[in-house]
């Protein structure tokens, strides 16, 4: 009868050191049951029953919560799509009635389109993947198109935008790219020096492996302390403590995690009171992988 013991014993420890072996090895561990083989241990079966049950509940609550994230995501995609409406007629009463007054309101009213775009984006960043296009766009037109949509705030604050070097061609979704590139160039209008001579320089390299897209200015630049946190969720640094009460600390960290759906590198190089300059990398040939 000891003899049977121990066969059972050796059985039973056999069949948990290669059941904690393979669950170490695996990177989805709820994956564990289907790998189990069929026992003819009563604890053994118990086992995997309970954990077949486990597995069973938990994807199901996940699919509970997978719902409800999704509906909430489509419903922030219709209401930004609806409050566009009320926004481009407000634009167009002004543009028929111009004055201080309404000049004003037109700048705010820039400012609530930015934040829109902002949370449209943001809503989108994590299936990337199901509404971008990749094709050929001449960073010109790319970066043009980022001037455009902020002209106001660029006259207004009367900041000079350089353009030289951009006739070049990069793999990617514009779309996404303008959109970044935009985030990028509103950062560096919050934080320009008081001074006469404000400016932006939007330039790109052309190297064997990748397109280096640079964004210079001559702003306030950013505290060495504070660089390797810049892409941080919420950062506002003390730039944004002290310069800018009203920031948010999401465009640069939506700006990263965008690139690094897109295969595009960022990187951000600053000086205390000299300026920032900010990298857009994009890979040659990288649209073949995506």
């Amino acid at each position: 009868m000891s003899c049977g013991i121990v066969i059972e014993y050796l059985s039973k420890k056999r069949f948990y050191k290669k059941l904690l072996k393979m669950l170490k090895d695996l990177d989805e561990k709820y994956l564990i049951t289907e790998l189990i083989e069929k026992t003819t241990y009563i604890e053994e079966k118990l086992l995997k029953e309970i954990l077949e049950d486990t597995n069973k509940s938990m994807l199901e609550n996940v699919n509970k919560y997978k719902y409800m994230t999704e509906d909430y995501k489509e419903y922030i995609e219709l209401w930004i799509h609806e409050i566009k409406l009320p926004i481009a007629a407000s634009k167009m009463v002004i543009e028929n009635n111009k004055n201080e007054t309404t000049k004003s309101i037109a700048e705010e009213l820039d400012k609530v389109e930015n934040y829109i775009e902002q949370a449209l984006f943001y809503a989108r960043s994590n299936t990337v993947e199901k509404d971008y296009y990749i094709k050929a766009n001449k960073l010109s037109d790319i970066a043009n198109e980022s001037i455009k949509r902020n002209k106001n705030v660029l006259i207004q604050d009367k900041i000079s935008v350089e353009l030289t070097d951009l006739d070049i061609n990069v793999y990617t979704d514009a779309k996404w790219v303008i959109f970044i590139l935009s985030q990028i160039i509103q950062n560096s209008t919050k934080y320009m020096k008081q001074e006469d001579r404000r400016k932006i320089e939007i330039y790109a390299k052309e190297k064997a492996e990748k397109v280096i897209l640079y964004v210079k200015d001559n702003g306030v630049g950013i505290p060495e302390a504070d660089l390797n946190r810049v892409f941080e969720k919420g950062f506002t640094g003390t730039n944004g403590r002290l310069q800018n009460k009203k920031s948010t600390g999401i465009g640069l960290y939506l700006c990263k995690k965008l690139c690094t759906k897109l295969q595009i590198g960022i990187e951000i190089e600053s000086k205390l009171k000299k300026g920032t300059n900010v990298k857009l990398i994009f890979p040659k040939g990288s649209y073949m992988q995506i």
